[in-house]
């Protein structure tokens, strides 16, 4: 049996420090706080009202006095509908993709979810469109340009409007096509294509998100589409966007797809019809029923909409499970500023006045 070697007075001082350090690290562990639970930030659709939005991020805290990011770690979702209606789209579109960049830097996230108006303009249907939308791509050179794309355009456009009324003069014609594409009109249609910078931006925002067992979706999740992944109802949506599908049956025009689809919030008759088309006809489940299901589906506790004004206010259904967030925050609505706050699984919605024009 091999002797005991004794321990030198340093070797039992360093024994000593090992433990005292030990005891005082697990001190420190027991008496840190908590971590906090993830702060979220919902905003509604906007369309083109800039001084809302920005009124609404700084009252939320996400937003500075310069128009940077102040979130700190904060995940800003906003629930697409960023254009039409309002002048002032591209600022808002600016300003969301300038916070998307400096939200990173600082630990926080800016999610945009893709609005059926994004698609819409994408698709090139421009009928909620504003002359001051229109009128902020203009540049130097628009006139020049507009002129070129209508001698390119001119047999075709003549052909149209004669087929409705044959007396038309080349002249007629031609005055009639400009005040129809005022400047800027060949710039916007150009940026917001399934190839444009703006088309390719609103392409690469996700249809549909769940963050911390948070659904947000633009129109409303059906129960026909919950049986797809997450991941799936994205990429059909996003390969439809890239390809300009105006398809009536596209998932980006379908009633029951997640930019239209309103079954959850009211009477949806589109899609009623949709699915009573349908062979064999689909189920029709109550919206608590399907809300149900949805959840189910995807394993999270609420889903957050917008997409369907409600001047009240927003307003939290079905036991908090669905939050219903599109108050017609947009001048064109005259709808109360609102956004929903998320922290640790417990809603609160909250409102600021509308500041002067």
């Amino acid at each position: 049996m091999g002797a005991v070697r004794a321990h030198s007075p340093f070797e039992r001082i360093l024994r000593i420090a090992a433990v005292a350090l030990a005891a005082l690290f697990a001190i420190m562990a027991s008496s840190a706080p908590a971590a906090q639970p993830k702060r979220i930030i919902a905003v509604g659709d906007l369309h083109g009202d800039y001084q809302a939005w920005v009124a609404i991020a700084r009252a939320a805290g996400i937003m500075d006095g310069s128009g940077h990011w102040a979130g700190g770690k904060t995940t800003l979702v906003q629930l697409g509908d960023v254009l039409d209606r309002e002048p002032d789209s591209l600022k808002i579109v600016r300003s969301l993709q300038q916070l998307q960049k400096e939200s990173r830097r600082a630990g926080g996230r800016v999610v945009v979810v893709l609005g059926n108006h994004e698609a819409m303009n994408l698709l090139g249907d421009f009928r909620y469109t504003t002359p001051g939308e229109y009128a902020a791509f203009a540049g130097p050179n628009s006139a020049a340009i507009r002129d070129r794309v209508y001698d390119l355009n001119r047999a075709a456009a003549e052909a149209a409007a004669h087929a409705t009324n044959p007396a038309l003069t080349p002249q007629q014609v031609h005055d009639a096509w400009m005040a129809q594409h005022p400047l800027g009109w060949v710039e916007h249609k150009l940026a917001w294509s399934p190839s444009g910078e703006l088309g390719k931006w609103a392409t690469h925002n996700p249809a549909v998100v769940k963050i911390d067992g948070t659904l947000f979706v633009h129109g409303g999740l059906s129960a026909e589409y919950s049986k797809l992944p997450l991941d799936e109802i994205n990429r059909r949506v996003a390969a439809a966007m890239a390809a300009g599908d105006d398809d009536p049956s596209s998932i980006l025009n379908s009633p029951l797809g997640p930019l239209w689809y309103r079954g959850l919030v009211m009477v949806d008759r589109d899609a009623q019809a949709l699915r009573a088309a349908a062979k064999p006809p689909s189920p029709q489940l109550t919206p608590d029923e399907e809300l149900s299901a949805v959840l189910a589906a995807y394993g999270a506790q609420r889903l957050v909409v917008g997409h369907t004004p409600d001047p009240k206010g927003i307003e939290l259904l079905y036991g908090g499970r669905l939050a219903r967030i599109d108050t017609g925050i947009s001048r064109a609505y005259g709808g109360p500023l609102t956004w929903l706050e998320i922290v640790g699984g417990r809603m609160v919605p909250h409102s600021i006045g509308r500041p002067a024009q």
